[in-house]
C-alpha cells in the first residue's frame, strides 16, 4: 500500500528526535555565576572549609545560591556577576595564597539530567567570554635540553661499549668528547656515527670529537617541542577541570590557548605558566652531603633541597625525564602506604631499565623543576627564565625497573594524587612565555549570543511564514521539520565531546535554516508536478518523495564535502562554522526526508481516500 508508515520507521524517528531533544534540554536552564576554590601544591580543600566560606561571604552580606564540594574543590554559586567579583576578592583575602579562587560559570542543569550525561553546549570565547593567550616556546631551552640528553646518552653508550674517554662536555650548541689517544677516538667516532644518525661528528684538535645536531634534527626537535607542549597544556587544563580549552599551533614556535568561561586570568596563568618538568636521578651515596653543603660538591653531583628544605646530594646524570611518562595513578603499596604507579613509553622503559639494572637497593630521587620568569628580558626582548629545582620524592629501587614502576616514600595520599596529576598532565619540555593576553568579558559574549539568537529567530520566522503561506498544510509539515532540525542541531552539539559553538557557528546555523527547507521545496514542487500530470494524491506523494531524493542527496553531499574541506584546512572561526554546517546538513536530511514523510503518511497516506492536497 502506498504511503504507509512502518512501525520501525516511526519508532526510530521518534527515538532519534527524543534523544536529541533530551540532550538539548540542558541549554534551557542556563548557567550560574560561580566562584571555584581549589588547592595549591601545599594545601588541600576539604568539606569542612564550607563553613569558613559561608562565614566569609556572610560578613560581606552575600547569600550564595548554594555551595557544592566535589573532587576536592568547592563551587560557590552566586546570583550575579557583581556579587561574584566581591565574593572572589573576599575569599582570596580569607584563604590566602595557598588556595586558588577563580571566577567561572557553572551549568544549572538539574541533577537527574546530569545523571543521564546531559550538559549544555560548550560556548566559544566570543560567546561566553574568557581568556585568550598567545604563548611562545623557548626554543633555546629545547635545544639545550636535547644536548643534555645527548651528553648523557654518549656517556652511557661509550661506557657500555667499553670505550674509554677523558670527558664529555656540553657547549652552547654542541657536545665535545675528549679521548686519550687517536685510536680510541676513531673507534668511538665509528661507533657513535652508527648509533646517532641525526648527529654530525667532526674531529677537532687535541683528540676532541665534536657532535652537532643536523638541521633536519633541529627542525624535528622544534616541531616536537611545540606539539608536545600543545598536548600537555590541553591535558593540564582538562585534568584541573577549568574549561574546555582551544589549544592550537600558530607559526613555528607559538601556541594559541583560549579558555572560554574563565574570567580570572591569574588562575589561568597559574596553570599555563607552571612550566615544569620532572627528572629521575640517583642519590649520591658515595659522598657526604655535609661536605657538599660546606662547599665541597663532587664534580658529578649536585645539592637540591627537598620539600622540607633538607639538602639532598644527587648525581647530575639524568636517568629519565617526565616527557616519557604516558600515565600515572595514585594508590597504595602492599604496606598500605601511598604511592604513584607510573607507565612509560617504550623509549622511556628502555632508558629506565638500563639505568636501574645496576642500582637495585639504592635510592632514586624524583626532582620537580620549574622555570620562573625573573621579569627581565634578553637582547631578543624575550623573558629570562630562572630554573628552580626541588626533590619531591626519594624511593628505593627494589628491582630492575621497566615501562611500569612505582614511586614510594610519599607523605600522604593527597601528595600521591597531586604527583600523579602532575605526571599524568605532563611536564612541559621547554619554558613558554605569554606574548599576548586578551580577556573577553561575559557582557560582550552575552551581547553576541543575543544578536546571534536574534538572527536565527528572525531567519526562522521568515522561512516559517513563507512556507505556511506558499505550501499551506504541507507548509506546516515543513515548519515542524525545520523547528525539529534546530532542536537536533543543539542536541547533537551538546552531545559531541569537544564541540564548541562560536559566533561563526551561529552563522552556520542561520545558513542551515535556509538550506534545511530546500529539500522540502524540492519535494513539494515535485508533488505539484505529479498532480499536474494527472496522478492521484497518493501517487503524487509517493513519486514526489522518491523522485526528489537523488537530487536532494547530491546537493547535500557536495555541500557536506565543502564543509569537510573547511574543517580540514581552516582554523578557529572557520572550523566552528564548518562543524555546525555539517551537523545542520545531516539533521536537515533526516528531518526533511524522513520526518516529513512520516508526518505526511500519517495525515494523508495509507487507506485514506484523499481527493485533493493542500499544497
Amino acid at each position: 500500500m502506498l504511503n504507509k508508515n512502518s512501525i520501525w520507521k516511526v519508532l526510530s524517528t521518534l527515538i532519534v528526535i527524543g534523544l536529541c531533544a533530551l540532550y538539548a534540554l540542558p541549554n534551557i536552564y542556563g548557567e550560574d555565576h560561580a566562584v571555584q576554590i581549589s588547592a595549591g601544591r601545599d594545601a588541600v580543600v576539604t568539606e569542612s572549609m564550607i563553613g569558613q566560606v559561608e562565614s566569609t561571604l556572610a560578613a560581606k552580606g552575600i547569600t550564595p545560591k548554594r555551595i557544592e564540594f566535589e573532587d576536592e574543590q568547592i563551587l560557590v554559586r552566586i546570583s550575579d556577576s557583581d556579587t561574584q567579583l566581591v565574593a572572589r576578592e573576599a575569599l582570596e583575602d580569607a584563604l590566602g595564597d595557598d588556595y586558588f579562587v577563580a571566577m567561572n560559570l557553572a551549568p544549572d542543569t538539574p541533577e537527574w539530567l546530569e545523571g543521564l550525561g546531559g550538559t549544555p553546549m560548550k560556548l566559544g570565547l566570543d560567546l561566553r567570554g574568557g581568556v585568550h593567550f598567545l604563548m611562545e616556546v623557548d626554543m633555546t631551552e629545547v635545544i639545550t635540553k636535547s644536548l643534555e640528553d645527548a651528553e648523557s646518552g654518549f656517556r652511557t653508550s661509550l661506557r657500555e661499549e667499553g670505550i674509554r674517554y677523558r670527558g664529555v662536555t656540553q657547549k652552547e650548541d654542541y657536545v665535545e668528547i675528549t679521548f686519550r689517544d687517536e685510536e680510541t677516538l676513531d673507534k668511538a667516532e665509528f661507533f657513535l656515527r652508527n648509533q646517532n644518525r641525526d648527529l654530525t661528528l667532526n674531529q677537532t684538535d687535541d683528540l676532541v670529537l665534536r657532535a652537532v645536531f643536523s638541521e633536519a634534527k633541529l627542525q624535528e626537535i622544534r616541531e616536537n617541542a611545540v606539539k608536545q607542549n600543545i598536548t600537555i597544556i590541553r591535558n593540564r587544563v582538562n585534568q584541573l577541570g577549568v574549561a574546555e580549552p582551544l589549544v592550537q599551533k600558530q607559526g613555528a614556535d607559538r601556541i594559541v590557548v583560549q579558555l572560554p568561561g574563565i574570567q580570572d586570568t591569574a588562575r589561568a596563568k597559574e596553570i599555563l605558566n607552571a612550566t615544569a618538568t620532572l627528572e629521575f636521578r640517583m642519590v649520591d651515596q658515595k659522598n657526604d652531603v655535609r661536605d657538599a653543603i660546606s662547599g665541597r660538591v663532587p664534580a658529578g653531583s649536585q645539592v637540591i633541597e627537598d620539600q622540607q628544605g633538607i639538602p639532598q646530594l644527587l648525581e647530575k646524570r639524568i636517568m629519565l625525564t617526565g616527557s616519557h611518562i604516558i600515565d600515572a595513578n595514585s594508590g597504595v603499596d602492599e604496606y598500605g602506604l601511598p604511592n604513584v604507579n607510573i607507565s612509560l613509553d617504550s623509549e622511556g622503559g628502555n632508558k629506565m631499565s638500563r639505568s636501574t639494572r645496576g642500582n637495585i637497593g639504592k635510592p632514586m630521587a624524583t626532582v620537580f623543576i620549574e622555570y620562573k620568569s625573573n621579569g627581565e628580558r634578553n637582547k631578543d626582548d624575550k623573558l629570562i627564565f630562572e630554573k628552580h629545582e626541588q626533590v619531591i620524592s626519594v624511593a628505593t629501587i627494589r628491582a630492575q625497573l621497566g615501562s611500569k614502576f612505582q614511586i614510594t616514600g610519599l607523605d600522604s595520599p593527597k601528595e600521591a594524587r597531586d604527583l600523579a596529576l602532575l605526571l599524568r598532565a605532563g611536564a612541559l619540555i621547554a619554558p613558554i612565555q605569554i606574548v599576548e593576553e586578551r580577556t573577553v568579558g561575559p557582557s560582550l559574549g552575552k551581547e553576541n549570543i543575543e544578536l546571534g539568537t536574534q538572527a536565527i529567530v528572525y531567519g526562522l520566522l521568515a522561512v516559517l511564514v513563507f512556507m505556511l503561506i506558499y505550501y499551506k498544510a504541507f507548509g506546516i509539515v515543513a515548519n515542524i521539520a525545520l523547528i525539529t532540525n534546530l532542536v537536533m542541531i543543539v542536541g547533537i552539539m551538546s552531545m559531541i565531546p569537544g564541540a564548541t559553538l562560536t559566533l561563526p557557528g551561529m552563522a552556520g546555523i542561520v545558513l542551515t535554516v535556509g538550506m534545511a527547507v530546500d529539500a522540502n521545496v524540492l519535494i513539494f514542487e515535485r508533488i505539484r508536478e505529479e498532480i499536474r500530470d494527472g496522478r492521484s494524491p497518493q501517487q503524487a506523494i509517493h513519486h514526489g518523495y522518491d523522485s526528489a531524493f537523488s537530487t536532494i542527496l547530491d546537493a547535500n553531499i557536495t555541500t557536506f564535502i565543502a564543509g569537510l574541506i573547511l574543517f580540514a584546512v581552516g582554523t578557529g572561526p572557520i572550523k566552528g562554522f564548518s562543524i555546525t554546517l555539517m551537523i545542520g546538513i545531516a539533521t536537515s536530511m533526516f528531518t526533511a526526508i524522513l520526518l516529513t514523510r512520516v508526518i505526511v503518511n500519517a495525515v494523508w497516506g495509507g487507506r485514506r481516500n484523499v481527493q485533493k492536497l493542500a499544497i
